[in-house]
């Protein structure tokens, strides 16, 4: 094999605000966009200089040097794009929400398996410098065994009723919605800082004066996780005035918070900041191309937050298709992280239906 693998990139929207550059950062060819309309698909092509404009996968599959598939569609289409890919042998980035249910999920990552192929789920800010570290700090006992966590995010992005969505994001059939968007994110931070989840008491809410839409863009969730710890999860795009958020993790020997991207830690002793290690620090952000930013959904990505983030995981994948060592921490989310996100997000939508604790389960 190359040491210079070749990827697909299926989605012309996230696909080439992100994926795309960030699979070029980690050294990583795009051989090919797949996308449904043509025009649009072979004209973001030619802006950032891919030699193939697909309408299909099997299209793109059939050119030489494809060992990566990235797909950053919406998230009813994942399944079956996923399944196209790794049954062509190919290694998969999958965006999340990562399926429609947790059956769905369980589908892709037995076929995964089954195809011996690297599959890893997008969930990039694993390796966000603030995030990552203050998971650092927490599994490393710098507050003792954590007991509460919290996780809240309130952005306005919503308020405005003629905020263009792409028609998927307002549907909650086919997954759109703010739980999805963000949640998943908090839902992995959460597992990854305090604990697993076991069982959930959920609100899903639609704020926004949008009377067509069925997803939600509101989310209020308890979490009771493994160890005995407790979290809760709090976000939502429309709901106006002070921009707010937090994450906080209080354990039996102190709290860490993050300030930024800064960890910042109490035990007892007063306020400070942890240093960052080396190996958390990204580069600067790097937004995409303002000709291409025109919906609320292209805003939420347009600062090039994610860019550094999402080609640290890249380099995870190019790294594990080559066979060189990865380092252990931050970890890659897998197709199995995607099976427990999408479990805690299904329970959090029949709790809400039902007004009832919900328990997880991802067997």
């Amino acid at each position: 094999m190359s040491e210079q693998l070749g990827a697909v990139v299926v989605g012309t929207g996230f696909g080439v605000l992100t994926h795309l550059r960030a699979l070029r950062a980690a050294g990583i060819e795009v051989t090919a966009l797949v996308g449904r309309d043509p025009g649009k698909t072979a004209a973001r092509a030619s802006l950032f200089d891919v030699p193939h404009a697909c309408t299909s996968l099997a299209d793109a599959l059939a050119l030489p040097r494809t060992e990566v598939v990235a797909v950053a569609t919406p998230p009813h289409s994942h399944a079956e794009l996923v399944l196209e890919a790794v049954g062509a042998g190919r290694h998969v980035l999958c965006e999340k929400p990562f399926a429609r249910d947790v059956d769905e999920a369980r589908q892709m990552l037995a076929a995964a398996e089954a195809a011996g192929v690297v599959h890893l789920l997008g969930t990039e800010w694993r390796f966000g410098t603030g995030q990552a570290l203050l998971s650092r700090a927490v599994r490393d006992g710098v507050i003792g065994e954590p007991r509460f966590g919290l996780f809240a995010l309130q952005i306005p992005s919503l308020v405005d009723p003629g905020a263009e969505l792409p028609a998927w994001w307002e549907d909650e059939v086919e997954g759109g919605g703010w739980l999805g968007a963000h949640g998943s994110h908090v839902i992995d931070q959460i597992r990854t800082t305090v604990g697993e989840v076991e069982s959930v008491s959920a609100l899903l809410q639609t704020l926004a004066p949008r009377p067509a839409m069925t997803a939600d863009d509101t989310y209020t969730v308890q979490f009771r996780l493994a160890g005995g710890a407790t979290a809760l999860m709090h976000g939502s795009c429309a709901i106006g005035g002070q921009f707010l958020m937090s994450s906080k993790v209080t354990g039996t020997a102190g709290t860490a918070w993050l300030q930024g991207e800064e960890v910042w830690v109490d035990t007892g002793s007063g306020p400070r900041a942890l240093d960052t290690p080396a190996d958390l620090v990204l580069g600067p952000p790097d937004p995409p191309p303002a000709e291409l930013l025109h919906t609320a959904y292209d805003m939420w990505h347009s600062m090039g937050i994610d860019l550094g983030p999402y080609t640290r995981v890249y380099e995870v994948l190019r790294d594990r298709v080559l066979g060189r060592e990865v380092a252990p921490d931050p970890v890659a989310a897998t197709f199995a992280d995607g099976v427990a996100i999408q479990a805690a997000t299904d329970a959090i939508r029949r709790s809400a239906a039902d007004a009832t604790w919900e328990t997880v389960t991802t067997a």
